[in-house]
């Protein structure tokens, strides 16, 4: 199972240059918080079997996905924690702890994944709010590596939410992403695939019909255009779809994408 699967990584650009940290960060942890409701809404009507059935993740079960992200945002809290305090605080204490922790938590029932589910939101929530405005363009970790402002952070855990309900496979679908948090992720995924992750993949234009966005991943001049609604191809860049539903010019077959680090 790649990263690209599990733990999205994405650099939001959407707000104005005039748009202070603070103000971003509150507006993406009010879009974090909507979505988390939306999120809970849907595990609480799963049915106690069914947690323990596939998600649409490869060898991982609904109740895997929902260790995932509680422990994902309980992580979030330690580099939230380190922005605030200055220190260097590891997002996860190893590789192996955090898959640990996933394997350990997934065979749970669902009403023990529901309440660890609210309650690491809450820890979340409340890192979020001791963080002083100054604080959230302090660089942060991500396990990977990669280091970020953590105004990030909240645009991080959307993408979480967002993408790994629909992994779920409980009635969530990509036609349920919120506009903005599909347009924002065409556009950064589709930058990735332009550039270095692209290699070898020859070049497609993609055209979202809906909101008019427009892109070109892989490399050389694009002889294929791809063309559809903005969260149908996020679908397929993310890998949650297999694009049968967009429409090609020429009608050819759609390439196959390289996992998305």
């Amino acid at each position: 199972m790649t990263d690209a699967q599990t733990d999205p990584q994405t650099e939001p650009q959407t707000e104005p240059a005039t748009a202070s940290l603070p103000a971003v960060a509150a507006r993406r942890l009010a879009e974090v918080e909507e979505s988390t409701r939306l999120l809970l809404r849907t595990v609480a009507g799963i049915g106690a079997e069914a947690v323990a059935g596939p998600s649409a993740l490869p060898g991982w079960t609904r109740g895997h996905v929902l260790t995932h992200l509680a422990r994902n945002a309980d992580s979030l809290v330690n580099l939230l924690d380190g922005a605030r305090t200055g220190t260097d605080i590891p997002q996860y204490p190893s590789q192996e702890a955090r898959d640990r922790d996933i394997e350990e938590g997934a065979p749970r029932p669902v009403d023990e994944q529901l309440a660890d589910l609210r309650a690491s939101h809450a820890r979340f929530g409340a890192a979020a709010a001791l963080l002083p405005d100054g604080a959230w363009a302090a660089e942060v970790k991500h396990r990977s590596g990669i280091l970020f402002p953590a105004a990030e952070l909240p645009w991080r855990r959307l993408a979480e939410v967002e993408y790994h309900h629909v992994d779920l496979d409980a009635g969530y679908t990509p036609a349920h992403w919120p506009e903005e948090f599909a347009t924002v992720e065409f556009r950064q995924l589709a930058a990735k695939l332009a550039g270095p992750a692209g290699a070898g993949l020859p070049a497609v234009e993609l055209l979202a019909e809906d909101t008019d966005a427009r892109a070109v991943i892989g490399t050389g001049a694009p002889a294929l255009t791809v063309g559809g609604p903005v969260r149908a191809l996020l679908a397929w860049l993310s890998g949650r779809s297999d694009g049968a539903g967009l429409r090609r010019t020429p009608g050819t077959d759609l390439p196959v994408l390289p996992p998305l680090g």
